[in-house]
């Protein structure tokens, strides 16, 4: 059994880094897309998302309106990118939550009940890949382990801090 648990460690081991670095890449750039795109239409609405906001009772809706739209754009672009990717999913996953409390606010309080209605809310897959970057990091195809790497100069240390 000790050497099926070995070979099946050699096997693996070298393959799963790189899988999971490839799948963190496909998320930063499908989401960081998606949130350009959702930030691009806030900074060309802005009155209509400022509306929206009075109508929901979101405080100083004008201001937060003009910091939705900047923060949401400028993380879509750092995520791509992969600089800065898990200071940035910090105000992003606030961000969402404050979504949900003020405009999925039912979902949010269903999130035991009825979790279906929580992942259905729009909030929801911004949020997951906000955390998912913030927990497990960018990964080794990013900018932010392109830095490490030249910084500590050595590729596992790269690895073990931006994954």
């Amino acid at each position: 059994m000790r050497s099926l648990f070995g070979l099946y460690d050699r096997i693996t081991r070298p393959i799963f880094p790189y899988a999971q670095s490839a799948f963190l890449l496909f998320v930063r750039l499908y989401w960081g897309y998606q949130l350009i795109q959702t930030g691009w239409g806030k900074l060309h609405s802005l009155p209509k998302v400022t509306q929206y906001f009075e109508s929901l009772g979101v405080p100083q809706p004008a201001f937060n309106a003009h910091f939705v739209a900047g923060l949401e754009f400028t993380a879509g672009i750092l995520l791509i990118l992969g600089l800065a990717s898990r200071l940035i999913c910090v105000p992003l996953s606030i961000n969402m939550l404050v979504a949900y409390w003020f405009g999925d606010h039912d979902a949010l309080l269903a999130f035991l009940k009825d979790p279906g209605t929580f992942y259905a809310a729009a909030p929801y897959t911004f949020l997951f890949a906000a955390l998912l970057i913030l927990i497990f990091g960018p990964g080794k195809f990013s900018l932010d382990a392109l830095i490490r790497r030249r910084i500590t100069g050595s590729s596992d240390q790269a690895h073990r801090l931006a994954a």
